[in-house]
């Protein structure tokens, strides 16, 4: 796909799109801040609408009344029928663990405060000496050899590694479950238009790639259940919920790990390829952090909100009629929130493309989103990324790309670089 030039020539969800996002959201920042998709609704008599201003998605985020999740409407069905629909067999797990833990914004904010905040949120630095070992070994593999491709080498393993390790899954399973990972995003990086649509090939490949998960975890939860271990699956088979004042079901943990593989593994990896990138892309700039570690933390968010892992997701609809930026939404329109565009809005952001370690109200950017759906894992992403720098400018004293490089994006709604190998020299003063 070409640079566009004008609003006829965006399009966010065709093939190498990913190229040009941000040209793309510079454009519609200007000219169309709230675009119209015509019949690409839930039915084809409605249509959808991609926002952009951060101000009109920082509001859809925080009101769930009026913006529900279009998973509501799964959620609805589900209790007007009394049984999963079993045309998504994919999403079984993970349905059922929402539809009876969290169906509510109350019960959702009960979930996380209860359940997954101990060990992904603001508990996840429970969690940092894991972090800081599984960083140094991938570094050990590699710090002898000045070129590292640091994709497979250190991006994708070490938030794989780190889901394995809080789990309680054993490191030998890691390829499995880069399998299933892989299956449950599938639709998020080869589904086509803004709600990531398959085809039936598609889907029947995803189901053929999950097979075995749900046995898998249900077999490690019986092991836990009858001799726990400090790891997140043996908490949650011995936590009592309290919102619900009761224990979780073997369903409910099957699909709450099957969230967390899906929120764990991806973003994480995206997050530090692009801030590798940054590095390499702005002189000087890895000195500075070397020099002053205390820098990486606003490192680590300017650069979710310049390059953000996740850059849209239609996630929610209009209960009523709505109007954002003077254009009128009808309702029962689905809204995709295009994140990435929000964080590098010139009405939010003053100069939006410069990497400002010193931007007031820093944390501000959507990389994670907002509001009562917040990522429920972003303590543990920001702990991994800050670790994950932190020692690399202590190992490491230079780091500039290698010649060769393609700096292709998969496809998809994730800033996914597919490759990346660079140069660097090793710290003639660390030894570790």
């Amino acid at each position: 796909m070409t640079c566009p030039k004008s609003l006829a020539d965006v399009d966010l969800f065709g093939p190498g799109a990913a190229e040009h996002w941000y040209e793309a959201y510079d454009i519609l920042h200007e000219e169309a801040p709230v675009l119209r998709l015509p019949g690409e609704g839930l039915t084809p008599d409605r249509d959808a609408f991609v926002l952009t201003r951060h101000a009109d998605i920082s509001r859809v985020v925080r009101d769930w009344e009026r913006f529900p999740p279009t998973l509501s409407l799964l959620l609805d069905q589900i209790r007007e029928q009394g049984r999963l629909p079993h045309h998504m067999p994919d999403l079984d797990a993970m349905v059922i663990s929402i539809f009876s833990l969290r169906p509510t914004p109350e019960l959702w904010r009960a979930h996380r405060k209860e359940l997954t905040d101990p060990w992904v949120g603001p508990g996840a630095g429970r969690n940092r000496d894991a972090i800081v070992s599984h960083v140094d070994s991938l570094i050990d593999g590699w710090i002898d050899t000045g070129e590292v491709e640091f994709v497979r080498e250190f991006a994708r393993p070490l938030p794989q590694r780190m889901m394995a390790t809080i789990l309680g899954l054993p490191m030998e399973d890691i390829g499995q479950l880069e399998i299933w990972g892989n299956a449950q995003v599938m639709s998020y990086v080869h589904g086509t238009g803004h709600n990531n649509r398959m085809t039936e090939d598609q889907t029947r490949e995803k189901f053929s790639l999950l097979a075995g998960f749900s046995d898998y975890v249900r077999a490690k939860v019986k092991e836990k259940r009858a001799k726990p271990a400090d790891d997140m699956i043996s908490f949650l088979t011995q936590v009592h919920y309290e919102a619900l004042d009761r224990r979780l079901t073997d369903e409910e943990i099957n699909g709450i790990v099957y969230a967390m593989l899906i929120g764990g593994l991806e973003t994480t990896q995206y997050a530090i390829c692009e801030q590798a990138q940054l590095l390499c892309e702005n002189d000087g700039l890895f000195n500075r952090l070397k020099a002053d570690p205390s820098l990486i933390r606003p490192f680590i968010e300017e650069s979710m909100r310049l390059r953000s892992p996740t850059q849209g997701l239609s996630t929610r609809i209009t209960s009523q009629d709505e109007e954002f930026q003077g254009v009128k939404v009808p309702a029962g329109s689905t809204l995709h929130l295009r994140w990435g565009a929000a964080n590098v809005d010139p009405e939010e952001f003053e100069e939006p493309y410069r990497l400002d370690l010193e931007r007031k109200a820093i944390t501000r950017h959507l990389a994670f989103s907002a509001g009562p759906r917040v990522c429920p894992g972003a303590g543990l992403s920001r702990l991994e990324q800050t670790i994950a720098w932190e020692r690399l400018v202590h190992r490491l004293d230079s780091l500039s790309y290698a010649p060769d490089n393609p700096f292709m994006h998969q496809p998809g709604i994730m800033l996914g670089t597919l490759k990346l190998k660079l140069h660097f020299t090793r710290s003639s003063e660390a030894a570790q």
